[in-house]
């Protein structure tokens, strides 16, 4: 037997190990070359990771959830095994390791799946099957053969609406089944955190742990913001794309930083230096079905309303479908982040380290307020922030937000440039 064995591949960035999350073989079967063979996750990346040669598969090294460091031994294959796929084999992938960075901040945990497809809709069918890693990793959960899924996605790659017609076809084929999860009982059921989910809470914990959070909250009227929102979106063709509060919010942030610098910084710790910023990288908190990543909207400084709107909606949409690159989910100076219609009354958002400031929406609702002298009904909104404190002054965080509240009070000041003291 002439037996090769695959080590951990040096991912890059100084990458010490990465975690497995999901094997796409076994002990015994027959892979070919190219073919994915494991999904790995490191702290800037998940990546799928296809076979370097063709043969049967001997041994793996580490189960979901477990880190394997780079350059131990990941896959024993033997080379006189036969290079036809057998039927357990996992779908082909591409022929090199594929990354999807994702900077997350903390939301609730994912659903467990608890239907398994075990009976087949259709045959097998030939070829590479087209599908993103969180789909792939979706049909793994639910035990979908993707090779038997028919995708609507440009050149037939499979979407979520693709499994989910799948998974449901399964399902009125089958007897009630077991639970995904490794342990279940009639009441309760376990997930285990691997991946995202995992590296989401390594985040938190570590920015709670390590940054002094100074939170402040303050009350803002946005009655005029949301009147002169009607009117640009009024002044916008019908079938064109809404106006909501956040690009408007963004670029008061951006005039409000040229007064306070100290909060568009990056602490680096590893040097003991605040690396401050002149361009505004903006995060934008974004939920999405694998959690909330953060893509950056980049040198907003140099867009318009309109720009920053389009950019906003661009890397939304990215991240969502799992198409955001490394580069659109890292290098934010200062993060936005909305809870949209179920924004509540105040949060307390967690910094997205190693930034020391994040500005948080909070809903917007009408209420009868004391304005000029009368009780009438303003439309209201709070902004949530935190900063951190070893770095910004409380003084200088109610400022900066005090000069936030002045620009979305009278939004006609966001597009005045400051005056330049001579």
């Amino acid at each position: 037997m002439s037996e090769f064995v695959f080590k951990m591949p040096d991912l890059g960035e100084g990458t010490v190990d990465a975690e497995i999350v999901a094997w796409h073989t076994k002990p015994g079967d027959v892979v070919n070359e190219d073919q994915l063979i494991v999904e790995v996750m490191t702290d800037k990346a998940a990546v799928e990771v296809p076979a370097p040669v063709s043969g049967r598969v001997v041994s793996i090294s580490g189960a979901p959830g477990d880190k394997v460091a780079v350059g131990a031994p990941l896959i024993v294959f033997d080379l006189d095994g036969s290079a036809t796929p057998a039927a357990t084999t996992a779908p082909a992938a591409t022929a090199a390791p594929t990354a999807t960075a994702a900077l997350a901040t903390p939301q609730t945990a994912a659903a467990p799946v608890l239907v398994r497809a075990a009976a087949q809709a259709a045959p097998a069918r030939q070829g590479r099957v087209m599908a993103s890693p969180a789909n792939r990793r979706r049909a793994r959960e639910a035990g979908i053969d993707l090779t038997t899924v028919a995708g609507s996605g440009p050149g037939g790659r499979i979407l979520r609406e693709d499994l989910a017609a799948a998974g449901t076809a399964a399902a009125s084929r089958l007897a009630p089944a077991q639970p995904a999860e490794s342990q279940v009982s009639a009441e309760t059921s376990e997930i285990k955190v691997i991946g995202l989910r995992r590296l989401i809470a390594e985040r938190m914990s570590e920015a709670k742990r390590t940054i002094p959070h100074f939170s402040y909250v303050e009350e803002v009227d946005v009655t005029e913001l949301e009147s002169l929102r009607q009117h640009l979106n009024g002044s916008r063709p019908a079938d064109a794309a809404g106006l909501s509060y956040l690009p408007l919010i963004v670029m008061a942030l951006i005039r409000v930083l040229e007064s306070f610098p100290q909060c568009n910084v990056l602490h680096d710790a590893a040097r003991g230096v605040l690396v401050r910023h002149r361009s505004v990288h903006v995060g934008i908190a974004t939920q999405t079905p694998d959690g909330l990543k953060v893509p950056v909207v980049r040198n907003a400084q140099s867009l318009g309303l309109w720009q920053v709107a389009a950019e906003i909606r661009r890397l939304a949409e990215r991240a969502r479908t799992n198409k955001a690159t490394r580069e659109e989910l890292v290098g934010s100076t200062i993060t936005v982040t909305s809870l949209g219609k179920l924004g509540g009354i105040a949060s307390t958002p967690i910094i997205n380290a190693p930034e020391v400031a994040i500005i948080g929406l909070n809903k917007a609702i009408d209420r009868p307020v004391v304005h000029q002298g009368a009780v009438v009904v303003r439309r209201m909104m709070n902004l949530s922030s935190s900063f951190d404190h070893r770095f910004v002054d409380g003084y200088d965080a109610a400022a900066m937000i005090q000069a936030l509240k002045e620009l979305l009070e009278h939004p006609a000041m966001i597009f005045i440039p400051r005056a330049r003291s001579s």
